[in-house]
């Protein structure tokens, strides 16, 4: 794995009733890979990893593998309570096949700086596989910093670091501190151009759940310096992008990838589906957006 590229945070695909949908997630993996993606992350954050069980974990990495066929990596999001948990879950996601973690902070406890620390060095001596650091102080409350990641640099199977902190400073600060130590990934949206004019080689990315092609092609042309075109394009997708920040980002997705190619909106309780005037303003923005990507291509 050489952690460059479009890696989609995958959502879990769910029937009316609050099932695994598998057909459903395999045809979403296989439009991913099809377009160009470099690996999916399975069970992350906006796949609901904390409402499944784990039989159900356990379908949905199988199934992710099974459909990748090895085309590109499959990685997992690691969303534990206790050290024991996550060192144990470590295991068994390598048995399912998966070959990498995204791994988030205890969600159940906020850890200070010496706690999350020692999370994560007891994580990376309980694998062999690599881990991709998720950042994300904004949801968690636990801040990895350029000195926790400095301290951390030991740990070898610690790779990458999902950087979501929503600062674009940090990009900076992190080369600053460890040199090329960790591969920087965008871990928002909406700071995709930004983060890769500074550095950033990889992006874990909400909205190409719905935008595959377009989203790749985005990410190309940052890496390839071609900001004047990838500027027109990151304009017309940035409305869609901010959906991917919010709070209700798992329903927000699936709504538009429901609209955008039929994929189930289903999401699991305590989430709820949009309604009322909520709905009708994220339709108006998928909807915009799929005009002027339409026009894009016929110009």
């Amino acid at each position: 794995m050489d952690w460059t590229g479009v890696f989609p945070a995958t959502t879990t695909k769910l029937t009316e009733t609050g099932e695994l949908d598998l057909q459903a997630c395999r045809r979403s993996y296989e439009r991913l890979v099809s377009n160009g993606v470099s690996g999916i992350i399975v069970l992350p954050m906006l796949g609901e990893n904390p409402c499944m069980s784990l039989a159900e974990k356990e379908a949905v990495v199988k199934t992710a593998c099974e459909t990748v066929g090895g085309r590109v990596p499959v990685l997992t999001g690691l969303a534990e309570v206790t050290t024991a948990d996550a060192r144990a879950a470590a295991k068994r996601y390598a048995s399912w096949g998966a070959q990498g973690f995204m791994a988030f902070p205890s969600i159940g406890y906020k850890t200070d700086p010496r706690e999350t620390e020692e999370w994560y060095r007891s994580l990376g001596a309980a694998t062999d596989l690599p881990i991709m650091i998720y950042n994300n102080p904004i949801a968690y409350g636990v801040d990895v910093t350029p000195a926790l990641l400095e301290r951390l640099a030991d740990v070898p199977s610690i790779r990458a670091i999902k950087e979501e902190t929503g600062d674009i400073r940090r990009v900076t600060d992190i080369f600053n501190a460890v040199g090329d130590r960790y591969k920087v990934f965008c871990g928002v949206d909406d700071l995709l151009l930004e983060s890769v004019a500074l550095g950033a080689t990889g992006w874990v990315s909400g909205m190409t759940n719905a935008w595959p092609a377009q989203c790749v092609e985005l990410f190309d042309l940052c890496i390839g310096g071609r900001f004047e075109e990838a500027r027109a394009l990151y304009r017309i997708l940035t409305p869609a992008f901010h959906l991917d920040t919010d709070v209700k980002l798992v329903q927000y997705i699936k709504f538009a990838e429901h609209l955008v190619y039929g994929a189930p909106e289903w999401i699991r309780a305590p989430r709820l589906p949009l309604e009322g005037e909520e709905r009708a303003r994220v339709t108006q923005i998928i909807e915009q957006t799929v005009a002027a990507l339409k026009e894009r291509e016929t110009a």
